[in-house]
């Protein structure tokens, strides 16, 4: 819901928020729609019909609406009209910006934005300069949606009151900052990502929420298949050699690795992991956060913690050839690696090891296995029909594999899943593991479509096959795998 009129005179927010009521909008027949929590206060409807010169109708919605809809209702109406009359290429407005971002509309707009986030279970905060003012939008299950609407005029302060929030230097908009803030949600600690870049109508801003109340996800609960779970639970388990988790940014990587770095015992074994950032706190295990500043980059810390005698070691990501080469000789050591390459299926990582200047020989002597995945949407339960797909689509998903579901599902959109059809994500996923054939392609540097064939005769099922088997389980659609897993 969203509030589509403005306060009226005499009716303020305080006095909403007491009496549990917040103006909707008008209908076409002229009536001021009200939404009313379940505990509402109605005898103040008169005051809103007095008010607003109009005939008022109540409808229900839950208490945290009807709060959320007033303080956005709250936001748009107290506008600071001065903030117009800025010039923003100034020099001289560091002050002015920084009392502007600490006036209320601004600082409840932010507020709101990071509790509707976190409601929505949204992983980013899109803040976008445009001609006509800020956009806002979540990215939720992976996908941006729309987000509370910014007020206009307050475009530079709620840019400088996030900036102020994370630290930077809010009179510099001329070059690309990060930086980080931790906020108390109820009895939730979120951590929040702060990116601001220069663009041609002002600064840029993104923020990834970090939930650091929240726990590993045991390897169990991924939605693998079982011979996938088998295989990588076998595979954490080895006591030497590399385990490798590919896939682009925001496919669940690091949730695996996670999920992988569970199954060790960490009460008999030292577990040390080098990460940027820290998503979650792990008992027992020692994380070392990356400090580019301080000069604590992966290549660093993971040559000091070779010194602390580990057992188990997780590198978030491999991005750099001093990264991977410290990484190979630790797995060449005695001691197990579990790290993160950027590639697009499994057999595609071999030649990224190579390509960072890892010998072939050292490639196939260390490697194990490697986990390829993607993250799809889930078809949402609460508004689920069945629908016939594109033939030619379900043909290039599908393959050779010629048995179809009893029905397809897809979600209609529904207030529970913010009308995109789709609520939660699920992996999906192929494993290859390591053996003799692939370790002597590699060392020969084999042709890829001949390592996939041979990967497929070791056991690998294709992502595109592990998807296709998640539509025919109903879990999610056709074109949602399509959308996701390449050709």
């Amino acid at each position: 819901m969203s509030a589509d009129v403005s306060l009226a005179e005499g009716i303020s927010r305080d006095f909403l928020l007491h009496h549990r009521l917040c103006p909707r909008e008008v209908s076409p027949e002229g009536v001021l729609v009200v939404a009313a929590a379940d505990n509402a206060l109605t005898d103040a409807a008169d005051d809103l019909a007095w008010a607003y010169g109009r005939e008022v109708r109540l409808e229900r919605a839950s208490a945290a609406e009807v709060e959320q809809m007033i303080e956005r209702l709250a936001t748009r109406s107290d506008r600071l009209i001065e903030l117009a009359q800025v010039n923003p290429d100034g020099d001289d407005l560091a002050a002015d910006v920084r009392d502007l971002a600490n006036q209320p509309p601004v600082i409840r707009y932010v507020n709101l934005l990071v509790r509707d986030a976190y409601d929505a279970g949204a992983s980013d905060i899109h803040l976008e300069a445009e001609r006509s003012g800020l956009t806002a939008r979540f990215r939720l299950d992976g996908v941006l949606a729309p987000a509370p609407e910014a007020p206009a005029e307050l475009h530079h302060a709620i840019v400088s009151r996030i900036k102020l929030l994370a630290e930077l230097d809010i009179s510099e908009r001329r070059r690309p900052q990060d930086g980080r803030i931790r906020v108390r949600l109820e009895s939730r600690e979120l951590d929040l990502r702060v990116s601001t870049v220069p663009t041609m109508f002002g600064e840029s801003v993104v923020l990834r929420l970090l939930d650091r109340g929240g726990r590993p996800v045991a390897l169990g609960e991924l939605g693998m298949p079982a011979n996938v779970r088998i295989g990588m639970e076998a595979l954490a388990r080895k006591p030497h050699g590399m385990i490798l988790v590919t896939g682009p940014t925001g496919s669940g990587k690091t949730t695996t690795l996670y999920a992988a770095l569970g199954l060790r015992d960490t009460r008999g074994e030292k577990v040390i992991t080098v990460e940027d950032p820290v998503e979650y706190q792990l008992p027992g295990v020692a994380q070392v956060p990356v400090h580019r500043q301080a000069g604590v980059t992966f290549g660093a810390a993971l040559r000091s913690i070779l010194r602390q005698d580990p057992d188990v070691i997780m590198v978030g990501e491999m991005r750099d050839p001093e990264t991977a080469e410290i990484a190979v000789q630790a797995a060449m050591t005695g001691h197990l690696v579990f790290s993160t390459l950027h590639t697009n299926d499994a057999v595609s990582a071999l030649a990224r090891l190579l390509d960072l200047g890892i010998p072939d020989y050292l490639v196939a002597a260390t490697l194990d296995g490697i986990l390829a995945q993607r993250l799809v949407r889930r078809v949402c339960d609460r508004c689920l029909e069945t629908y016939d797909p594109p033939r030619d689509a379900v043909r290039r998903l599908a393959g050779d594999d010629d048995t179809l579901p009893a029905a397809f599902v897809r979600g209609t959109g529904c207030p529970a899943c913010r009308g995109t059809g789709y609520r939660g994500r699920t992996g999906v996923y192929e494993l290859l593991v390591m053996d003799d054939v692939l370790r002597e392609g590699v060392i020969r540097r084999a042709p890829r479509a001949e390592m996939r064939e041979a990967a497929r005769r070791a056991g690998m099922t294709p992502m595109r096959a592990d998807g296709w088997a998640r539509v025919k389980d109903g879990i999610t659609t056709v074109e949602e795998v399509l959308r996701v897993v390449q050709e």
